[in-house]
């Protein structure tokens, strides 16, 4: 009955982590246990995210396999984190803003679904629009800013890599975002015209929710993330994961019925939202009334 202690997601963000240093570090399961003292399967359980962590343990994990000081922080931290029940993870807390918890979650998804209320996600976003995102916030210097831009492009090779094969990606914008001027009107043109591209590919859809619709169920909900995982060589798939997010931090939700209801507020938007036909022709209209506005 112990596992379902706990929320997932931290226990397998940091499965992921020690299971990359060790890799690294060339240092076999085997030789792992041997080092630590223990089982081969206590350090397999911890990679794959099977219980929760001791941060003795994960500290002599970041140990044995050299890991810098800030990661092994971040890391023993994370583990202080994989017996909480519901998971919010606050910026600026003991996990630090750098450990892009997220981003883990996402490359390791085989499909994606996501609703835009706001902004164009930081999937599709032209470097021009990603610094224009974050130009507005006083707190982050000239170099972090730089660097959070880095990460958002980085993250975008997701949509093009081969294997493991690219996750099937489904997102739905509000028209909302599309019309909001981010940076200035050759910017945003840009922005539009590389949204018209991504979705060109073969796994993504990019749907638009027109204001006409009005208030629906996505307002009351706001920008979310839907993410399931493949089955690997696992009997059973990682739990599928609601990702939310607000100014301080991020709420993982992956409980079964918190997953459903997100399914339900889904389903409405999909029956809502244009064809990817009609969404291409919408997005095109503003590209025009963007260039000569």
């Amino acid at each position: 009955m112990a596992e379902d202690m706990g929320s997932t997601v931290p226990r397998r963000r940091l499965g992921r982590a020690l299971r990359d240093l060790r890799t690294e570090a060339g240092i076999t399961l085997d030789a792992a246990a041997e080092a630590l003292e223990c089982s081969r399967q206590k350090v397999w359980r911890i990679e794959s995210g099977l219980g929760a962590a001791r941060s003795i343990d994960v500290r002599a994990m970041c140990e044995l396999y050299r890991a810098k000081n800030e990661l092994t922080r971040a890391l023993v931290a994370l583990a202080g984190e994989t017996k909480a029940k519901g998971w919010w993870h606050a910026y600026g807390d003991a996990i630090p803003d750098w450990f892009e918890l997220y981003v883990g979650l996402e490359s390791a998804a085989s499909h994606i679904r996501r609703y835009d209320e706001a902004l164009i996600p930081g999937l599709f976003q032209t470097r021009g629009y990603a610094l224009a995102v974050y130009q507005h916030r006083a707190e982050v210097t000239e170099d972090e800013r730089e660097r959070l831009v880095q990460v958002r492009l980085q993250r975008q090779s997701l949509l093009t890599r081969r294997l493991p094969v690219a996750p099937r990606l489904e997102v739905v914008i509000s028209e909302g975002a599309l019309l909001r001027i981010v940076g200035d009107r050759p910017t945003m043109a840009e922005q539009l015209r590389h949204l018209l591209d991504v979705g060109e590919r073969d796994r993504v859809s990019i749907r638009v929710l027109p204001l006409s619709a009005g208030l629906h169920r996505g307002v009351e909900a706001g920008t979310f993330v839907m993410l399931e995982f493949p089955l690997g060589n696992r009997a059973t798939p990682d739990p599928p994961v609601v990702y939310s997010e607000s100014w301080t931090g991020a709420l993982y939700l992956d409980r079964p019925d918190e997953f459903a209801a997100y399914e339900k507020v889904w389903a409405s938007l999909d029956q809502l939202a244009l064809d990817k036909g009609q969404s291409r022709q919408l997005i095109n209209k503003i590209i025009g009334e963007v260039h000569h506005g």
